[in-house]
């Protein structure tokens, strides 16, 4: 039996993978903001005879106090890991300054991603084949870090937001390898494809073109789960791993480069201290 954390687990991708943990007998701790959603997944592990290997953290990922919160709970249930998977994402369609002063999007891809990654790191080195994954866009190139202005204070965009955000957890997963070089756990940046995983953080009319594309030409779930659960079961050589779907992406793109990763981890390494702040 084997241990996960899903971080956004009570929807899209990150509850079909919570789902099928469940059904093949290992423990899962799902986090999330929505108690009603929680309380379906804890009916659905009822269903299946798995209530005593399912958990329900409520929490707002995009606060510092949340996460950490989080990261006391799982502590406090687990001795060890074995992965740790992160999938909550929010579009944000007017700019949101979350309580430790971040954009929300920021927040939420990368903070969020830093902080429980690296707060669950010794329980995940206890595990068997350890991983995080994190679902992201790796392989896409569009957007940038907004250095001077990573709050994006100044010209704010949603889909500006989720660009800066996406090439950022790309650069958070060089920087989890190269701080931890003696370490056993991997790290996969994976890019699902087009998924149909829901539309819930949408407004009108954007919720209704993307519920229609996404019957159209999007993969459901189920589909776009199993090449990270293959990874996952059988994992290649390498800490750090980036895949498009089934397709290997060498870890030398210039959206990976090293030097850039560690100047974000730098930026945020404070954070990782106890009562600090942005």
């Amino acid at each position: 039996m084997r241990t996960y954390v899903v971080a956004g687990g009570t929807t899209g991708m990150g509850n079909g993978l919570a789902r099928r943990f469940l059904r093949r007998g290992d423990r899962v701790t799902v986090v999330g903001s929505d108690p009603a959603k929680g309380r379906r997944f804890l009916d659905e592990a009822a269903g299946l005879g798995a209530a005593d290997r399912a958990a329900f953290l409520r929490a707002d990922l995009t606060t510092v106090a949340d996460n950490r919160r989080v990261i006391d709970e799982v502590r406090a249930r687990h001795s060890a890991l074995d992965g740790l998977v992160l999938t909550a994402m929010r579009y944000f369609p007017r700019r949101v300054e979350t309580p430790d002063g971040f954009e929300a999007t920021f927040a939420l891809y990368y903070v969020s991603r830093l902080l429980l990654g690296e707060g669950l790191t010794d329980l995940l080195e206890q595990g068997d084949r350890p991983m995080i994954v994190n679902l992201c866009g790796v392989g896409i190139t569009s957007g940038a870090i907004h250095w001077d202005d990573l709050s994006l204070r100044e010209g704010y965009g949603g889909i500006k937001a989720m660009l800066q955000g996406g090439r950022a957890t790309d650069l958070l997963g060089v920087a989890y390898v190269a701080n931890h070089p003696e370490g056993r756990t991997r790290y996969l940046l994976h890019h699902p494809g087009f998924t149909d995983s829901g539309t819930g953080s949408l407004r009108q009319p954007a919720k209704a073109i993307l519920g229609l594309l996404a019957k159209l030409f999007a993969q459901p779930v189920e589909k776009s789960i199993q090449p990270i659960l293959d990874l996952m079961d059988d994992p290649p050589a390498g800490r750090l791993l980036a895949y498009d779907r089934r397709n290997p992406l060498p870890t030398s793109l210039p959206t990976l480069d090293p030097a850039a990763a560690q100047r974000l981890y730098d930026r945020a390494r404070h954070l990782l201290t106890p009562g600090s702040r942005a």
